[in-house]
């Protein structure tokens, strides 16, 4: 956690991510994607900052193509990787002029906020992308604001369709792990059109200059941590199955690096610079995309892996015909803040919109924890089995987004709740009106897997600009591919899809199709009281992003805790099963054995192959926009080795 003062002449600081959308998004992703990435495969580090006085104002400079606006900046604990990084998702926000604004108290049951208009949101937006997702309430530069976001999710070939991860030997849905490693699981990767997109609307420089810090990182390399080698030992199986990726990212009998060694990736950096100089066409039709999906299709296997990996099914033409389109956000009220995350093909946005309109209905901040706790499980888990039941790729399926974050909807779900926990799974409810109360449908649980290795970060300036972003190839690894000479990682991000429906006749929302986007989890939360930015919020963790954000909005808004306090606490999440995932800390506590003795709760520890990575949830981050212009960049004290927040100071 890091506080500063803007008024304060020691204190000038350096914007990272500039006032604009595509600045903020390109530099921060220069820094922490690229730079890592030249490295290693995907991590789950994050990282806050906040920066008060921003180089140039946002709203009517000429563009600058000077690389040496930005200098790579130092982080604490280890740069995550990037790979193509080719899923994300990017919340941002361009505010009206400076004012004071009073701090924010949380409160039962305040008056609801006035409606928010154009005229409450000049001159322009908030706005969140994807190469998984993007939200985003935007005008342009100078115009009212609007709703929208970037959607840039990763697509499926051309020739997918619902059969994708059927073994046609069996008949039966392939083993996840068979699925990941192989071209079935490479999706057709969005970041860069994404990126484009954003930096051509909103950026005051071009896509080249913001790439210059990651080039710089790829070419001079850095130094391997305790923490990317234990990602390395997880990841080791995928790594060494092509030879590729083991000559990229092991030693030369196939072992993780040593700590204390340097990783360069000059591949990474000669990728990059193409970018630069010849735009995004160098991937979407050009020799970067027929690069890809060659190595979709002829995946270069280590002839000593035990793994069977199947080729994939991805064009050069399929990578040439994507494009990012503009989507609306997700919104609800809750306890008179306006609440705004990632509309499909994220789940994020509508889960955690759902489980906060059925929270609405009790008052958490004057009950014990006990009973507040018991609550946000029990409407984490009804909101899951909405999820499950409901969302997918809107593009494809009638996903019922005004019933899933109709208050009325929510009052059926929360009536089901009373003293005993509910058993799991739970029937998802029918989200269309007449809204009977406290019937659920007879649909089947569909079947969901989600990876837990991502990225996150988030960004904000003096002018109350925020950014809150998150990306990720899926596992840590992706697929395990390496694009010969690209020096990055390809995605299994198609992984994402139901690999079939839980009985023949269940209707299920997320099955594979042609140019369909899987189901994601990511949720960039940014949070608005009265019309402008109060704090941001988001984390790594698959499907736990969910209820990792959720849990953070209740200790924030409900429980009255500071946004440090409010990501440090341990973590339980509840996704309509069995057993509530939790951390160490929360399953030896007092809470849970009173949740358990009392309501019936039942835990189960995280865990995972490398500990201590997997005991933990979440790898959060946030910014608190506080009176005065001040702000306060929150991270993780613990999880993962601690995040970092800090600000960025001048060269």
């Amino acid at each position: 956690m890091q506080l500063f003062d803007p008024n304060n002449p020691n204190e000038k600081k350096k914007m990272i991510a500039a006032a604009v959308l595509g600045v903020a998004a390109i530099a921060v992703l220069g820094y922490v994607f690229f730079g890592g990435s030249s490295t290693k495969t995907t991590t789950t580090n994050t990282v806050a900052k906040a920066s008060p006085t921003p180089t140039k104002i946002v709203r009517d400079e000429p563009q600058n193509d000077d690389p040496s606006v930005f200098q790579p900046v130092v982080y604490s604990g280890t740069l995550p990787a990037v790979s193509e990084a080719d899923r994300n998702i990017f919340a941002y926000y361009v505010p009206p002029p400076p004012v004071v604004k009073a701090p924010y108290v949380p409160t039962p049951t305040p008056a609801p906020p006035p409606p928010l208009t154009a005229s409450s949101l000049m001159p322009n937006n908030v706005y969140a992308r994807t190469a998984d997702f993007s939200l985003q309430i935007m005008g342009d530069k100078f115009t009212p604001a609007v709703h929208v976001t970037i959607d840039g999710r990763e697509t499926c070939a051309a020739a997918c369709t619902p059969q994708l991860f059927i073994d046609p030997a069996t008949g039966q849905p392939l083993a996840f792990e068979d699925a990941r490693h192989s071209g079935l699981s490479v999706g057709v990767p969005g970041m860069v059109a994404t990126w484009d997109r954003a930096v051509r609307s909103y950026g005051t420089r071009s896509l080249g200059a913001d790439l210059q810090p990651a080039i710089g990182v790829a070419q001079q390399g850095f130094t391997i941590t305790p923490d990317f080698v234990q990602q390395e030992q997880i990841s080791l199986t995928d790594l060494q199955a092509f030879t590729s990726s083991r000559s990229l990212f092991l030693t030369a009998d196939g072992q993780p690096l040593p700590v204390g060694s340097t990783l360069r990736n000059p591949d990474l950096a000669r990728t990059y610079q193409q970018l630069a100089r010849r735009g995004p066409g160098f991937l979407y039709g050009g020799p970067l995309g027929a690069d890809i999906a060659q190595t979709v299709q002829h995946p270069p296997v280590w002839s000593g892996t035990p793994l069977t990996i199947r080729p994939g099914i991805v064009t050069a033409a399929d990578i040439a015909g994507y494009t990012a389109p503009l989507r609306a956000p997700t919104h609800v009220t809750y306890r008179g803040l306006d609440v705004y995350g990632m509309a499909p093909p994220s789940s994020g946005g509508l889960t955690t919109g759902e489980a906060l309109n059925i929270l609405s209905g009790w008052d958490l901040g004057t009950e014990t924890r006990d009973q507040a706790t018991f609550q946000y499980l029990e409407a984490s888990r009804l909101a899951f089995s909405d999820r499950n039941a409901y969302i997918g790729d809107s593009d494809y399926e009638p996903v019922p987004q005004q019933g899933l974050l109709d208050p009325a909807f929510a009052a059926t779900r929360r009536c089901l709740v009373h003293d005993t926990a509910l058993t799991s799974p739970v029937a998802p409810g029918t989200p269309a009106p007449p809204y009977a109360p406290c019937s659920t449908s007879d649909a089947a649980a569909n079947p969901v897997h989600e990876g837990q290795q991502t990225n996150h970060l988030v960004v904000a300036d003096k002018w109350g600009n925020v950014v809150s972003y998150t990306n990720t190839i899926e596992q840590l690894a992706g697929s395990g591919m390496t694009v010969p000479g690209g020096g990055f990682l390809l995605n299994n991000e198609m992984t994402d899809f139901d690999f079939a429906p839980a009985t023949p006749t269940t209707y299920d929302p997320n099955l594979p199709a042609a140019d369909k986007r899987p189901r994601s989890s990511m949720s960039p939360t940014i949070v608005l009281q009265d019309g402008r930015p109060t704090f941001t919020v988001g984390s790594p963790g698959g499907a736990t992003i969910i209820t990792t954000v959720l849990q953070i909005l209740v200790n924030h808004i409900d429980f009255g805790m500071s946004l440090p306090d409010a990501i440090a606490a341990p973590r339980a999440s509840q996704r309509n099963a069995a057993t509530t995932v939790a951390e160490p800390d929360f399953v030896n506590s007092a809470l849970a054995a009173q949740l358990t003795s009392q309501y019936g709760e039942a835990f189960s520890l995280a865990t995972g192959p490398v500990m201590p990575r997997g005991q933990w949830i979440g790898n959060a981050t946030g910014i608190t926009l506080l009176p005065g212009g001040r702000f306060q960049a929150a991270a993780e004290p613990v999880r993962l080795g601690g995040g970092s927040a800090l600000v960025v100071q001048p060269g």
